[in-house]
């Protein structure tokens, strides 16, 4: 227990553990675009897949471990975040866009926090307070959800924070758990980028689709 109490609070430990969970969630996240792509096909399907999920018995462990997942991600960024502000408090007068610093690299902190309001807001919306009374069920409130443009504005702009955030994560990631290589690393920020232009488009189409086909 020590030694995994020592290991936490190093600088490095903090920054593999979010790197960790950083991986796990990303994995989750093409998990759940392969639930979500399902609304393409129809009411039934889409339907069929929701009530699987929600009546499999494993479904409060999976929910749980994703909480731990989400917490420790969370925590120990804010851990890192907050001890480099301690360590340098003063900015400097001019920036320098200096050491391959991105979009995603700068504004981690912010799209990370962006993303995790919009995921309680999706949470609350989609898990706790979803209505499938009507005839179509879950697939038909989702579809009458994004009927509304500034929804659809809102879930759009939300994923490109998410693919802003992984457009850095996924190659940072890499470097920080030791799988880097100089040989090896623009294949990796390729494929980093790459996916988070995929996850971004391919959740983002999802409200825009039933915004423009099933708009009344």
């Amino acid at each position: 227990m020590n030694v995994l109490l020592r290991y936490v609070t190093t600088s490095i430990g903090k920054k593999q553990i979010v790197a960790l969970t950083g991986m796990l969630l990303a994995s989750f996240l093409v998990g759940h675009l392969a639930g979500n792509i399902l609304m393409y096909k129809g009411y039934q399907d889409f339907n069929r897949y929701a009530e699987f999920l929600t009546t499999n018995p494993a479904l409060p462990l999976v929910e749980l471990g994703l909480l731990a997942l989400f917490a420790c991600h969370i925590g120990c960024a804010l851990w890192v975040t907050w001890e480099n502000l301690l360590a340098r408090p003063e900015h400097y007068a001019v920036h320098q866009d200096a050491g391959g610093r991105t979009l995603g690299s700068s504004t981690m902190i912010y799209t990370g926090l962006f993303t995790l309001a919009f995921l309680l807001f999706h949470v609350t919306t989609f898990r706790l307070i979803k209505d499938e009374s009507g005839l179509y069920g879950l697939w038909g409130y989702v579809v009458e959800w994004f009927q509304g443009g500034f929804t659809v504005a809102f879930y759009v702009t939300a994923v490109l924070f998410l693919g802003t955030h992984l457009s850095h994560g996924v190659q940072s990631a890499f470097q920080t758990l030791g799988l880097s290589h100089p040989r090896a690393t623009p294949p990796i920020k390729g494929v980093g980028l790459l996916f988070a232009v995929a996850m971004a488009v391919a959740f983002g189409m999802i409200p825009i689709w039933s915004h423009l086909v099933h708009g009344g």
